[in-house]
């Protein structure tokens, strides 16, 4: 088993930034390929980015260039660093681990409960 705990989610004005992270315990990560997904009200789970074990990493098209997904597999943890925020990037953002790098949730074994993410305008 794997437990993740998110956390550097918060408020921020548009063109801000945040990091944030996913911890792991029970099992290191280093073997595992992590994801980032987001959920805004009303709206279904979509995937933002992934990092594999070898540290491919894949972004959905509208935060590439702004976020970075990183893993330090020493801290069993793996980033989302988030620049240049817009309004529609407010979110749950929740870490997901699991064997493959897929874009599907239901592909992932492991989920966080996930941290808010809101920008103001």
């Amino acid at each position: 088993q794997v437990q993740l705990v998110e956390s550097g989610g918060g408020l921020v004005q548009a063109g801000g930034s945040l990091r944030l992270s996913c911890a792991a315990s029970g099992r290191t990560l280093g073997s595992y390929t992590v994801a980032w997904f987001r959920q805004a009200p009303g709206k279904d789970r979509d995937f933002v980015a992934g990092i594999r074990n070898t540290y491919y990493t894949d972004y959905t098209d509208s935060v590439k260039g702004r976020f970075t997904i990183s893993r330090d597999n020493a801290k069993n943890t793996v980033y989302l660093q988030i620049d240049s925020l817009k309004p529609e990037d407010t979110a749950v953002y929740s870490c997901a681990a699991g064997s493959e790098l897929s874009r599907v949730s239901r592909s992932y074994d492991y989920w966080g409960q996930g941290t808010q993410v809101t920008v103001s305008s």
